[in-house]
């Protein structure tokens, strides 16, 4: 099996295209992330952020391109070989993805049940412990209609991380949270990223959470990364298309769709 990774590289996109109904939505993207590293992949709706993070967790194939994941080429595994891959990969879903009909024990533990042989007991003190890792402690009996939104997406991230991924992603983590509850994800997923030394990718439109959590961020636009770099560099960015996403601006070379 191709190794695709130098040293020290979690995460390959090389080359990837992807056709939708006639629309090449990923255009020959190119991505690096390095062991430990956080990087958030910024852009509009509709500009291939999510169907890029479906690549990297293996949901979609590429039609051209290779995915390489901590040195293994995915890109023509069988699904049986890629759901070994996917053990080491964490997942935090735009909404949650919680199982209202579970408990948020058996929420947070849900892959360890299916994947591990760990006995209840073990179980439950590992959700216990994810659990106060993110500030939640003693809520292991409780459904997720019993949540407010913020308590909702801080069980989402206790799951992502019970089984101890070295590779977590996030998708849109501030999505729907007001601004206080959303700097308290932004600060559990930098400090947890940091505690943990995970590599982390994360994709939002929400520029103050990819300032917060970031290491690098890179843009997405037209199918393409069209420029990364450290957060500082990005907001003081002279590329036109990145300044005008950056700033939120109306005015500029990104056409707004009617």
């Amino acid at each position: 099996m191709a190794d695709g990774t130098n040293d020290g590289l979690m995460i390959k996109l090389e080359g990837i295209h992807k056709f939708f109904g006639g629309k090449d939505v990923l255009k020959g993207l190119d991505l690096d992330v390095q062991k430990g590293e956080s990087v958030v992949v910024i852009g509009g709706s509709g500009s291939g952020k999510s169907v890029m993070l479906k690549h990297i967790i293996g949901l979609i194939k590429p039609d051209k391109g290779r995915v390489y994941i901590n040195g293994i080429d995915i890109t023509d595994l069988p699904e049986r070989k890629i759901n070994e891959v996917r053990r080491d990969i964490g997942m935090l879903f735009q909404e949650g993805a919680l199982f209202d009909s579970m408990s948020v024990c058996e929420n947070v533990s849900f892959s360890l049940a299916e994947h591990t042989n760990m006995k209840k007991n073990e179980i439950r003190e590992r959700v216990a412990h994810w659990l106060k890792e993110v500030g939640l402690a003693g809520i292991e009996d409780l459904r997720p209609s019993e949540l407010s939104g913020g308590m909702r997406k801080r069980v989402a991230l206790a799951r992502a991380l019970a089984y101890e991924p070295k590779i977590v992603l996030y998708d849109e983590p501030t999505t729907g949270l007001d601004p206080i509850m959303a700097d308290v994800i932004n600060s559990l997923i930098k400090e947890l990223n940091e505690k943990l030394a995970v590599t982390s990718v994360t994709i939002t439109h929400d520029m103050t959470s990819a300032v917060k959590i970031a290491d690098r961020i890179a843009m997405l636009y037209d199918g393409r990364i069209i420029d990364s770099g450290t957060p500082d560099e990005i907001m003081n960015s002279d590329n036109p298309f990145v300044n005008q996403f950056v700033s939120g601006n109306a005015e500029g070379p990104i056409k707004i769709a009617d």
